[in-house]
């Protein structure tokens, strides 16, 4: 039998950023102002996302089997200790390159970026297929899917609703269809339905026309909404 994955969707997103993140990067000329602002900008707003949501693992993920693997949930929190490391390095260079004026320090120092991510990115993919494997294991043997799906619930009623959208934005650019559709039913059927349609509008801008009119026949079983 299939287990609720309770990392899936979320990692998912994150993924997503971090393949959008590199794509970026490596695309940019560092001495273009426009394409470095933006690409700077990106990085910087998956470096808070990331923080952000090994926060919320340490405090509502792992806490939940704590008492039965302590030593487990230890060895995890040090990973995001790193992690977090890995964040600050880029933090340092986004401020180094900030102060640069030449054109050769800002091929340099952009190279730096980029070469400083990648490391992130992959310590990051590593350590979230990890969780997916080890963390998940811990927590089917303590809890049923209809109480993990609960802890899930519980995480995102404590999220401000400006992260909420930005972890929805990528998200939906990383899910499948089937997944976004599942994602969007269980909202219409448990949220009050201004988080439906926010949610929906989301799908809208972010996926392309082919894949929003599916998702839209499937969400109204064949029927286009208006």
């Amino acid at each position: 039998m299939t287990r609720y994955n309770i990392f899936g969707q979320v990692h998912k997103g994150l993924r997503a950023m971090l393949y959008e993140t590199a794509l970026c990067l490596q695309q940019t000329d560092f001495n273009n102002t426009e394409e470095a602002e933006n690409s700077l900008t990106l990085l910087g707003q998956t470096i808070d996302l990331f923080d952000k949501h090994a926060h919320t693992e340490d405090t509502m993920v792992f806490t939940a089997i704590e008492h039965t693997e302590p030593a487990l949930v230890n060895a995890f929190e040090k990973e995001h200790e790193e992690d977090h490391a890995l964040g600050q390095r880029l933090r340092g260079l986004l401020t180094a390159f900030g102060h640069t004026v030449s054109s050769d320090d800002k091929i340099i120092t952009g190279d730096a970026i980029t070469q400083s991510f990648i490391e992130f990115m992959i310590f990051n993919l590593k350590h979230m297929a990890k969780e997916e494997d080890i963390i998940n294991k811990a927590l089917w043997k303590s809890y049923t899917d209809i109480e993990l799906h609960g802890i899930t619930q519980k995480i995102v009623a404590s999220i401000p609703p400006q992260h909420v959208a930005q972890f929805s934005r990528w998200m939906m650019r990383g899910l499948n269809n089937n997944e976004i559709t599942g994602w969007l039913k269980e909202v219409k059927n448990n949220a009050p339905d201004f988080v439906f349609q926010s949610l929906m509008q989301t799908a809208e801008q972010e996926l392309n026309a082919p894949r929003w009119q599916q998702v839209q026949e499937t969400i109204t079983e064949g029927a286009m909404l208006a």
